[in-house]
């Protein structure tokens, strides 16, 4: 498997609502996989999103959030099988 084929390992959901867009999870993430998004939410905030690609499920950005709630990590899962490969996706952190 190549460096260009490779998956992520995990994959970050970030709730507009919580985030208040201080950067404190970009600032900690170690492969910088979250990035302020362009947009503003309801409340005026540039809030935090997923870049898209690079997560490891480390969980870093989720305890350096100050907003309970903001940020969840999956991580992905693989099943192997008589060479056969599903991904699933379970909670990482909450």
């Amino acid at each position: 498997m190549t460096e260009a084929t490779k998956h992520d390992r995990g994959q970050l959901r970030i709730d507009r609502d919580e985030c208040k867009g201080c950067g404190l999870c970009i600032e900690a993430c170690p492969p910088k996989a979250i990035r302020l998004s362009e947009g503003l939410n309801h409340y005026g905030y540039r809030t935090a999103e997923y870049a898209g690609a690079g997560c490891t499920a480390c969980g870093i950005c989720f305890m350096a959030c100050p907003e309970p709630g903001a940020i969840t990590v999956l991580r992905v899962i693989v099943h192997r099988a008589v060479g056969v490969a599903a991904e699933g996706i379970s909670c990482a952190s909450n």
